[in-house]
């Protein structure tokens, strides 16, 4: 009987440890399963992340400040082909020359987009901003109107005409009135020309360089002067129409030095989402759309 005992509690002891081992084990398997489908589900979870980022394409923010028209409705155009590339254009509008060159400069913009290359050049001595020429997009000719004669040639000896107080505005509007006939410049003056520069003015025009580029509709709208010298961009934001409403207009040429820029700080035009910046507003598309929108009142540059 005492055998019979001691070998049922020997089984019984067996059993148990075989059962204890088979507890362990299981409960091993079934951690080591926990584990194996944690690691696979953040390995998922990971990988899903980056499709995920893949798939929505995040976009980098490209912050450009620009003249109302053309160059913000330009950008706007050129805003999903940009997003195409990665970029997540910001358009940020101004009314003036002043406002987008101290924002430029106090990196409150990434680029602007509104100047030709003599105003750059200008507002670089004059303030010391240490601006770049990104890439030439664009030429505005700038026109004459006039509420009373309907051509340059019905202007009256001691003519009024009025053009804006930016000096580097000067040359481009004096070497157009010598273009046509109606002005001789001192040899050389060149798009640095200045009213100190005429040589001959038989007509005895009087040019009075006071308004402030933004405002010259307004002193048009209003009667001013006989004749008024307006920037496309500001004609056309005043609702004129430069191939229509102007009595002349300077040439569109694409060696125009007058080709409107985006500028940048300097170092900034190698970051890589100006050189896609410019790239896009560069293309054939933006050309397409500057030819068809403005019909020859705004000229892409080449």
């Amino acid at each position: 009987m005492k055998k019979l005992l001691k070998a049922l509690s020997v089984m019984g002891l067996s059993l148990g440890l075989l059962a204890a081992c088979g507890t362990a084990d299981d409960d091993a398997a079934e951690q080591q399963n926990q584990d194996d489908q944690t690691q696979g589900s953040g390995e998922e979870d990971e990988a899903g992340a980056e499709n995920g980022e893949e798939a929505t394409g995040e976009l980098v923010e490209l912050v450009v400040g620009a003249s109302n028209v053309p160059h913000a409705e330009i950008l706007e155009f050129a805003k999903p082909l940009l997003a195409e590339e990665g970029i997540d254009l910001d358009i940020v509008s101004f009314t003036d020359y002043v406002l987008p060159n101290e924002a430029l400069a106090a990196h409150e913009l990434d680029a602007n987009y509104f100047q030709h290359i003599p105003y750059l050049n200008a507002q670089n001595e004059d303030h010391g901003y240490g601006f770049v020429n990104a890439g030439g997009i664009h030429i505005e000719p700038i026109g004459v109107y006039s509420q009373e004669y309907s051509s340059l040639e019905e202007l009256p000896d001691g003519a009024e005409i009025i053009m804006s107080d930016s000096v580097a505005d000067h040359g481009r509007i004096l070497m157009m009135l010598e273009e046509q006939g109606l002005i001789t410049l001192a040899e050389g003056a060149g798009i640095g020309a200045s009213i100190d520069d005429i040589v001959e003015n038989p007509h005895d025009f009087q040019f009075l360089a006071r308004v402030e580029a933004a405002l010259l509709p307004i002193a048009y709208e209003n009667g001013e002067g006989d004749a008024v010298l307006i920037n496309s961009n500001y004609a056309l934001d005043a609702g004129l129409n430069p191939l229509e409403d102007a009595i002349a207009l300077e040439s569109g040429d694409q060696d125009n030095p007058y080709v409107n820029v985006i500028a940048v700080n300097a170092g900034d035009e190698t970051d890589d989402r100006i050189v896609t910046l410019v790239n896009v507003l560069q293309s054939e598309e933006v050309k397409q759309f500057i030819l068809d929108k403005y019909n020859g009142a705004v000229v892409p540059a080449e």
